[in-house]
């Protein structure tokens, strides 16, 4: 049913008319759905007859076709009520997607209902306010400033087999890997079972079966409809084994999986590629009867979900040839060229004004803690000796190389999760590089002198790196660095939102860099940090606090005064301190939860912050306690009074 279906309109390949064409070839299209990114990262989606697209088509190129309410989407303080007008404009030079609804038959065809989505802009006021636009622009501004710089500076270090000035055109090589948990609903597993399998190594590329294997396989044959390339998928670290019901089913699935597929050459359909994936695994393994989660830290405790970002910057010579900019002329001589430590240096040295668009939620901050191979600081990698690469999975960013393939080299950036948006992202990212490198490259510095830049110790000064910084280890950052050595070396990281929302206003000059060239400019950083906030005080106040409540008032007395033991008794009174301090208000005392919510009415975010974080360590010492409680309990009774 599905191998005639059409699945992708390629960028570039169909005029208007012939894309009315192609819509008249296949009836079973039935809608066409702009789909702008606010600047969460949300995607629009609506449902407009075919029929009215092939009529006004001309329209959906230029924008007056299709209008939206931008108050009503994350475009905080740039849209209001009284002034929400924003125009769609349609994007023809990315892939077009057909979304099919597989549980609705055309009566014509017998085939299933297809939404043709077309990727577009969000225009205000004249003013592209979007996130994609924001990648379209910065990727326009950096592919002007770096061929002027190599024409500026034909010969670079670790170029030497490449002239600048035979420099046609600039390729942004990205590519983002898709991890999520699979559970079948509304079943739960203890939280020991899954920290027991995962210290254990009991699943990580481990056989799928049943429902699982099935929608994996499926999602992974839909990716490939789609012109995504897919190369691999697989388990992760995270789950247990389902088991197997009456019926002979497996039930009580709870698994992490990851899929892969190929970069491209052009970053915004990088994005593009990256919100169709999520669309196509959710939709799959839901008609499988399971559940897909992409947060990024879905069960506090065990694995979380990571999306790791691959970024690389490469060049079309005159010739037709294409270069990595990334890889030195000797690959066992050199890890990378002026122009690869120029890019990790602008990477490191900013990104303290980066992380608030790559962890902006407070899902995406319990994700980022020591000892789950989710980075805490800001260091990199690049291996002990370029003849044999290292993949250090506790840094921010590491080198991924290839002695044999100089086109594999890139930089993985582990710390974005699957709800990260990935427009603003690669934005940021390569606005950072592209600061890096114009300092490495003007600076006339051999590969030998950026690679002493890059792997000095902190007090020491630098040419472009802050002094008392470093910016390399090749160590495990977990395990080998006390908490305050990592902060003292590499900087202490951000703990809430609030926090990470902070470093817009503490580093102006780093902020400088991602607004140079007038892409991502100062007042969409300004939506992006209110939206970010606002979003950050509403689920603190009305989800966070409840969701600890819930885990305060299941903390309840188990044993009887028969069958207590001292150790009982002392445990339980802790339990029950911590469970009155958190959430039990007196005349004179007002309880934690009580505080916090003060607070935030209070306009007083810094002291919210504060005592957010204080709440986290309460309720996570409450919830060891009482599973340290339970285990001692033995007989089936609770508390006399």
């Amino acid at each position: 049913m599905t191998s005639d279906l059409l699945y992708v309109v390629p960028a570039g390949k169909y005029t208007p008319e012939a894309i009315v064409a192609l819509l008249e070839n296949h009836p079973e299209i039935k809608f066409v759905s702009l789909v702008g990114i606010d600047l969460a990262g949300n995607d629009t989606d609506e449902k407009i007859p075919v029929e009215l697209f092939k009529k006004d088509v001309m329209d959906f190129y230029s924008g007056a076709a299709v209008q939206t309410d931008g108050s009503s989407v994350v475009l905080t303080g740039l849209v209001t009520l009284n002034n929400a007008k924003v125009d769609m404009l349609a994007d023809p030079d990315v892939n077009w997607f057909v979304d099919y609804n597989f549980e609705y038959l055309d009566e014509e065809t017998g085939k299933p209902v297809g939404t043709l989505r077309i990727p577009s802009f969000l225009v205000h006021d004249g003013q592209r306010v979007d996130s994609r636009s924001i990648l379209a622009q910065s990727m326009e501004y950096i592919t002007d400033e770096l061929k002027a710089l190599f024409k500026k500076y034909p010969k670079v270090a670790g170029l030497e087999h490449v002239n600048g000035e035979e420099i046609e055109d600039i390729l942004f090589t990205a590519g983002t890997e898709l991890e999520f948990w699979v559970k079948t609903p509304a079943e739960q597993a203890q939280l020991e079972e899954l920290s027991t399998t995962q210290t254990m190594q009991e699943n990580y590329w481990a056989r799928t079966r049943g429902a699982a294997r099935t929608a994996l396989e499926q999602a992974v044959m839909m990716l490939a409809n789609y012109g995504l390339e897919p190369e691999m998928g697989h388990k992760e670290v995270g789950g247990l084994k389902a088991q197997i019901d009456e019926s002979g089913a497996l039930s009580h699935v709870l698994e992490q999986m990851e899929i892969d597929w190929r970069f491209t050459t052009n970053a915004l359909q990088t994005a593009d590629n990256e919100l169709q994936a999520r669309i196509v695994v959710k939709e799959v393994f839901r008609e499988n009867g399971l559940e897909v989660s992409f947060k990024a830290k879905p069960i506090i405790g065990v694995a979380g979900n990571g999306e790791h970002v691959h970024v690389g910057i490469a060049a079309r010579l005159k010739s037709g040839k294409t270069v990595n900019l990334f890889s030195p002329s000797d690959m066992k001589k050199d890890f990378l060229s002026a122009v690869g430590y120029g890019a990790i240096m602008g990477l490191l040295k900013n990104y303290e004004v980066i992380n608030p668009f790559i962890s902006a939620t407070n899902d995406s901050l319990n994700r980022l803690k020591p000892g789950f191979e989710a980075p805490v600081c800001i260091v990199t990698s690049l291996g002990h000796t370029p003849e044999v690469p290292s993949r250090n999975r506790t840094i921010l960013a590491g080198l991924v190389r290839d002695v044999n393939n100089s086109r594999a080299t890139r930089f993985e950036v582990r710390s974005p999760n699957p709800f990260t948006n990935t427009y603003i992202a690669l934005s940021a990212f390569y606005l950072s590089m592209l600061d890096g490198i114009k300092a490495a490259v003007s600076a006339g510095r051999t590969t030998k002198e950026l690679d002493a830049e890059l792997s000095k110790d902190a007090g020491t000064p630098g040419f472009y790196l802050e002094k008392d910084r470093a910016y390399r280890s090749e160590h495990d950052v977990f395990d080998d660095y006390g908490a305050e050595e990592r902060d003292r070396l590499f900087g202490k990281p951000p703990a809430t939102v609030w926090q990470n929302m902070q470093a817009i206003g503490t580093y102006p000059e780093k902020v400088k860099v991602l607004i140079a060239g007038n892409a991502f400019r100062k007042e969409l950083i300004d939506a992006f940090v209110a939206g970010a906030l606002l979003r950050w005080k509403i689920e603190l106040n009305n989800r966070i606090i409840g969701e600890n409540l819930d885990v305060v008032r299941a903390c309840q007395c188990l044993h009887s005064s028969a069958s207590a033991s001292d150790i009982d008794e002392e445990i339980w009174a802790r339990i029950n301190d911590l469970r009155f301090y958190l959430a039990k208000d007196k005349k004179d005392q007002r309880c934690l939860f009580s505080r916090i919510k003060a607070a935030l009415a209070a306009g007083e975010f810094e002291q919210a912050s504060d005592m957010q974080i204080e709440m986290a360590e309460k309720v996570g010492q409450l919830k060891v306690l009482y599973a340290e409680y339970k285990k001692n309990i033995i007989d089936d009774c609770c508390c006399l009074e």
